[in-house]
């Protein structure tokens, strides 16, 4: 039993790791990988229950009782798994960006078709609603990766109110946190705030403090968006299930914009280092693209991805097909 758990918790963290990575890429949703690892329903379930009744819990039956009540033990593995992901891979995927940029976004682009895949399978009935809800939302999706980012802030107030909106981006599969993020020119100052702390445990307190405080007042905002739009996500699931799996498809199909390997760069900022980089890019062919399109390469990435997905989900319905068995 112990076993069993033990296995659960490193499943629920490794999915933790995978949405942490996803979440720092501007492009790439945490929320789909939370969904084609099969615990989106779970996360947000878990957050919508969760409410100040938790301490009354806690005082009439013990934490103990509170801490299974609540699925708080889900939720500290997945957030450490989160953590974990976005304070050590955040360097790694920035530098495979700047490196191997074609490759690692035929990566994300075949992840995301097969996440569109499998979602789309989970709709039952293609009626009228259903198939304009899709459209709107890859419509909402598209536009919002062809917006033209503001300006840098770094003020505490704006740092809540990015955390406030990222957030909601971050749960909902197709739509990139980070990208939001940049479009509200808050990417940069939040990425600079978690090198700070980093770079501020090798004896730079002064800047450590600092971007700690600025990380905390962006997490205050995110744990307010959060608990407020899970409650919306939870409803909708509850009541318009297939509506609501028709607009998170959409998103991750009008998404595809944003991840497509091959881009035009029509525009560039300084980042937080002082380096020239892209702000406004479009898709363009491979044909067109300058430099190596790396297109063998391209495709490769592009499977692996799909197949990655397609793994989970066969494991998913392994996993579901062996507890019948035993059930049975």
């Amino acid at each position: 039993m112990a076993s069993n758990a033990l296995i659960s918790h490193l499943s629920t963290y490794l999915k933790g790791i995978a949405m942490g990575a996803a979440d720092v890429v501007p492009g790439v949703s945490g929320g789909t990988i939370a969904f084609i690892t099969g615990i989106y329903e779970t996360l947000i379930g878990t957050i919508h229950k969760l409410d100040l009744g938790l301490f009354k819990h806690w005082k009439n039956h013990g934490f103990k009782a509170m801490w299974s009540h609540y699925n708080l033990g889900f939720l500290a593995v997945l957030f450490l798994g989160i953590a974990t992901s976005i304070f050590s891979l955040a360097k790694i995927i920035t530098h495979l960006l700047e490196t191997h940029p074609v490759l690692v976004w035929s990566f994300f682009f075949g992840l995301i078709v097969a996440s569109i895949i499998y979602v789309g399978k989970q709709i039952d009935a293609w009626r009228l609603p259903v198939i304009l809800a899709l459209i709107a939302g890859a419509v909402v999706s598209y536009y919002i990766t062809i917006a033209e980012p503001i300006a840098a802030q770094d003020s505490l107030w704006f740092m809540a109110l990015a955390g406030f909106i990222a957030i909601i981006a971050m749960i909902l599969p197709g739509l990139s946190g980070a990208f939001i993020l940049l479009l509200l020119g808050a990417y940069e100052p939040v990425i600079g705030a978690i090198s700070g702390v980093i770079d501020g445990l090798t004896g730079e307190a002064d800047l450590m403090w600092d971007s700690f405080l600025k990380l905390t007042i962006f997490a205050i905002g995110a744990i307010a968006g959060l608990k407020a739009f899970s409650g919306i996500l939870n409803w909708m699931f509850n009541n318009y299930k297939t509506i609501t799996l028709a607009v998170l498809t959409g998103f991750m199909l009008g998404a595809l914009n944003k991840v497509w390997p091959w881009k035009e760069v029509i525009t560039t900022r300084i980042n937080s280092e002082g380096l020239e980089v892209p702000l406004l890019e479009k898709s363009i062919s491979p044909s067109n693209f300058e430099g190596d399109p790396q297109i063998m390469g391209a495709v490769i990435a592009a499977v692996a991805g799909c197949a990655l997905i397609l793994g989970f989900e066969w494991l998913a319905k392994r996993k579901s097909a062996t507890a019948d068995g035993k059930g049975a």
